[in-house]
């Protein structure tokens, strides 16, 4: 608490309306509010207004994002030359590409293809040497490849792992069988098929090398036994005998990837038009769009009742951009069969959102894939229906000088001079204050000082009479 002390005439004052015992602290408070909402607070509610409008923005630039993500997904050429594989039985799976041609075959699988095995006779231990010299590997045709054996790799497991690490087309194993003399070393080419079979030929420094009694096989005879035989592949495609080096088939059908996994009787194979994808691709931006519809209708919604608009109502920005879209809805595309989305099933809806006739895009989708394609991603000669409208998302959001971007920039503008302004103005309504409160402590003191003198002379004054 402060206190007020006199001393002869003067006083100090300590807090101020005590001297006055005026409530000087208060008035100075109801000034400071009256300037806060008289120049602060205008300021304050213009930048609530441009905070939510960049806001507002931001939700309408998501919904505009995902009907372009939804856009350019129907934009991809890709999509309308997408195939679909079904097969009546098992042990074949196939891949299709854009140059394969829809329709129904027959196949049957009667040989899978099997890469060539060949071993070497057992020997009593995988770490004893068994002669130096030089070991040559060759698959089909490929550049043979030479292995030196000498004391630093000359043990079964030194010639596996030798072999392995040669890149020889060969892969090196060892193989107990149980035996006095158990371990083998078995050879397997790494490609399966005829032409992938292996020879190996061996010359030693020493005849007596336990390695020359081992290695060797030339196709048919030699020390090392052949345990499994490189097959080809075998098959029947509408009963033409089809074969292949490896279990992967190319294009026995033109861009047709066959995967045998087993021999299988006959089964069907059929290819046809993957109409799901496109439409759910369809679906996918109907969708889209109907959501962006109602977030412009939210955004721009005046409630009469409240008397409460949305952030953007009124805002030319978000009129063009909806003008735009629908015009796009509503015009013509090319001179192909398809000129306009309901021509597919697709309706305009009083309330701006598009509705889908399954049935109808489904028919379309079925009986003539190439008009749909032309209707949506057009020609060389002509724009389509998406890509007028991916042309104008990618206007509106481009991050760089898109539409959107150089509304939201504005505001950002006008919300830092609204801040300089609101900063202007604090300093004002601070330096005011300071002046009235140096004023009041005046005030305060001189009354503070005027009370002091009136006692001191009550006092006298009161003495004086005493004394008569």
């Amino acid at each position: 608490m402060a206190t007020t002390t006199s001393t002869s005439s003067t006083a100090t004052i300590t807090s101020l309306g005590v001297g006055s015992g005026l409530d000087l602290d208060s008035i100075l408070e109801s000034l400071e509010e009256s300037k806060t909402t008289s120049l602060l607070d205008p300021i304050t509610a213009q930048e609530d207004s441009v905070d939510a409008e960049i806001s507002a923005y931001g939700t309408l630039t998501s919904a505009l994002t995902t009907l372009q993500t939804a856009a350019e997904a129907l934009a991809d050429e890709s999509l309308y030359e997408s195939l679909t594989t079904t097969l009546s039985g098992s042990g074949v799976t196939a891949a299709t590409t854009s140059e394969a041609e829809a329709g129904t075959y027959t196949l049957a699988v009667t040989q899978l293809a099997q890469a060539q095995s060949l071993t070497t006779d057992g020997v009593e231990s995988k770490t004893t040497a068994l002669g130096t010299g030089t070991l040559t590997l060759q698959v089909g045709t490929d550049d043979a490849v030479e292995i030196t054996l000498d004391s630093s790799n000359n043990t079964l497991e030194g010639i596996r792992d030798t072999i392995n690490d040669a890149d020889a087309g060969v892969t090196a194993t060892i193989v107990s069988d149980g035996s006095d003399t158990p371990y083998r070393l078995v050879l397997t080419s790494d490609s399966t098929g005829t032409e992938s079979e292996m020879t190996v030929t061996y010359s030693g420094t020493d005849s007596t090398d336990e390695a020359s009694s081992l290695f060797g096989y030339d196709g048919s005879t030699g020390n090392m036994t052949e345990t499994v035989e490189a097959l080809d592949a075998e098959l029947t495609i509408n009963g033409i005998s089809i074969t292949s080096q490896s279990n992967t088939v190319e294009d026995a059908l033109q861009g047709v990837t066959l995967s045998l996994s087993a021999t299988s009787s006959s089964q069907t194979l059929t290819i046809a038009q993957d109409t799901d994808s496109i439409l759910d691709a369809i679906t996918t931006f109907v969708d889209a769009y109907n959501s962006y519809v109602s977030t412009v209708d939210d955004l721009t919604a005046y409630d009469a009742d409240a008397d409460t608009a949305g952030e953007l109502l009124g805002d030319s920005t978000t009129r063009r951009i909806s003008s735009d879209l629908s015009s796009d809805l509503y015009s013509a595309v090319g001179s192909g069969t398809y000129s306009y989305l309901s021509q597919l099933g697709i309706s305009l809806e009083v309330d701006g959102t598009l509705t889908i006739d399954e049935d109808a895009l489904t028919a379309a989708l079925e009986d003539d894939m190439d008009s749909v394609s032309e209707f949506f991603i057009g020609t060389d000669d002509t724009t389509g229906f998406i890509t007028q409208i991916t042309d104008d998302l990618d206007n509106y959001l481009d991050e760089d000088d898109g539409l959107i971007v150089a509304r939201t920039d504005s505001l950002a503008t006008k919300l830092e001079e609204l801040e300089e302004r609101y900063e202007e103005k604090q300093a004002l309504i601070d330096s005011e204050m300071d002046r009235w409160t140096d004023e009041f402590t005046e005030l305060d003191t001189l009354i503070s000082s005027l009370t002091s003198t009136s006692d001191y002379l009550t006092t006298q004054f009161d003495a004086l009479n005493s004394d008569d």
